[in-house]
């Protein structure tokens, strides 16, 4: 094979490589249940963005389905109901994974969050403070 045959064969393959899409993040957008399995959190577009709303109680919570957001810091913020709230925001694909923040309402807490889907039906979703990581596995609600 000539030299000429052999870049060009070598220039070919690069640009085939380079054409090829890089690592994308699986969609998480849906219903998901939550890992204590109380919950219904349904993933979807909200602007530029990501977030996850509950959107069903399977469990009831203390206060019944009028759970309010007691525990919130800003007092401004105690009389929004559990349900409809958005726990999960600002999630953006980067990389493999899907990065924000999520709220918990049971410690009025924000974390730094990744999703990654571990499976077809289900969802690693992790709160973090600093390095430190706490992981949940959600699964896909039928």
């Amino acid at each position: 094979m000539s030299a000429r045959r052999t870049a060009a064969w070598a220039l070919a393959a690069a640009l085939t490589l380079l054409s090829l899409p890089t690592s994308a993040a699986q969609p998480v957008a849906g219903d998901w249940i939550t890992e204590d399995g109380k919950a219904v959190v349904r993933i979807a577009d909200c602007g530029a963005s990501l977030c996850g709303r509950v959107v069903e109680f399977l469990v009831p919570p203390p206060s019944g389905p009028d759970q309010r957001d007691i525990h919130n810091p800003d007092t401004a913020k105690r009389h929004r109901k559990v349900l409809g709230l958005a726990i999960l925001t600002g999630f953006e694909e980067d990389g493999d994974e899907w990065r924000g923040e999520i709220y918990d309402p049971k410690k009025g807490q924000t974390y730094r969050s990744l999703l990654e889907r571990s499976a077809p039906d289900r969802l690693q979703v992790k709160g973090c403070v600093g390095p430190f990581c706490q992981t949940q596995i959600w699964r896909r609600a039928d």
